[in-house]
């Protein structure tokens, strides 16, 4: 005799909206967001945006109430809001380098790449940004290899060596460089060149980067080391092994990872400054190889002089989109090498 067992659907189950509900509940929001700005007269997108934010967050409040109860609906507008924030956060992102890449395509080959302005005026159309690229290449490495050294031995110090009233100092100075204007790194290089009678250069540019950029290091690299595990320390010092070739054999290859990277949020940091590089670079229309002697072009300089002396052409406003969308890539191209030269060097998992 055959006994059919029925399973009853759990009382504990409540009722759950479609996965699909809040891509519905989105597009149904927006929909309304711009038949409320088209009747009311409201042209910007940008408030049928905001209006279509608050309308998601309180329709799917609603929505998930009347359905779920009111403890999954504060749940799920808690995630609503997570969205609502980070589509505030990439909306403008998107933005900037979409018009950056429509706006800066137009002259952007390579003859612009591969000729200066020379003779051309900021007026006319031609010329390009070789010399630019020179400068920016130039004082942003050479700000590296000053900084990158300094600061990432002044994080092994701090994390494995500092104690008392210095490391206390050093930790208190780096806090306080961390928000330094970059204006103010660009006036104290400035009173140096006085000081010495020195003239403009890259070099002089790259020192004031140089000092923007080792608080970055210092604390990132600080960061990284403190997430080392001790047992790692403790085992190789168990073995025998020096303090200082622990450090180097196992604490630092650990973090390299973390340190690359934070080495290259100092460089994209640094390549953007246009006030120091303004006050110690000058800008130079031509091509200048030596970074110890005389003025000096660099992208972000170019974009602002470009601007700055157009007189309302549009070929200068073109060469500036153009310079921008290729410091852009410059960047970009820097976090990929370092993104690969840390998964390189990054200690291998497995057994």
């Amino acid at each position: 005799m055959s006994t059919t067992i029925v399973q009853r659907p759990s009382s504990l189950q409540g009722a759950r909206l479609p996965k699909w509900s809040p891509w519905a509940i989105a597009a149904g929001s927006l929909a309304v967001s711009i038949g409320l700005g088209l009747a009311t007269g409201i042209e910007s997108r940008i408030q049928w945006g905001l209006i279509a934010a608050l309308l998601f967050v309180l329709g799917t409040y609603f929505i998930a109430a009347g359905v779920e109860g009111k403890r999954q609906a504060r749940d799920r507008i808690a995630t609503s809001l997570v969205w609502v924030a980070f589509l505030l956060a990439v909306v403008p992102l998107v933005s900037l380098v979409w018009t950056t890449v429509v706006r800066g395509a137009k002259v952007l080959d390579g003859y612009f790449l591969s000729h200066s302005m020379g003779v051309v005026a900021d007026t006319e159309p031609g010329g390009g940004i070789y010399h630019a690229i020179i400068g920016t290449v130039e004082q942003v490495g050479i700000a590296t290899l000053i900084a990158a050294p300094i600061g990432v031995l002044t994080a092994i110090y701090l994390v494995e060596y500092g104690r008392g009233h210095l490391a206390r100092a050093v930790t208190f100075f780096v806090d306080v460089m961390t928000g330094i204007p970059s204006i103010v790194a660009g006036l104290f290089i400035l009173s140096l060149l006085l000081i010495f009678d020195m003239g403009f250069s890259g070099f002089a540019g790259a020192l004031s980067l140089a000092i923007l950029m080792m608080p970055v290091v210092v604390r990132s690299t600080e960061e990284m080391l403190k997430l080392v595990p001790n047992e790692l320390r403790e085992a190789s010092l168990a073995l025998g092994v020096p303090k200082w070739r622990t450090i180097l054999k196992v604490v630092l290859p650990t973090a390299i990872g973390g340190i690359t990277t934070g080495v290259m949020l100092a460089v994209a940091r640094i390549a953007g400054e246009t006030a120091p590089v303004l006050l110690l670079v000058f800008g130079n229309p031509f091509i200048n190889n030596n970074p110890f002697d005389g003025a000096q072009a660099s992208l972000p300089l170019y974009v602002y002089q470009q601007y700055a002396n157009s007189a309302g052409s549009e070929a200068a406003y073109d060469r500036a989109w153009a310079a921008a969308l290729t410091l852009i890539a410059f960047v970009m191209i820097l976090n990929l090498a370092a993104r690969g030269i840390a998964h390189w060097k990054a200690p291998k998992t497995g057994r």
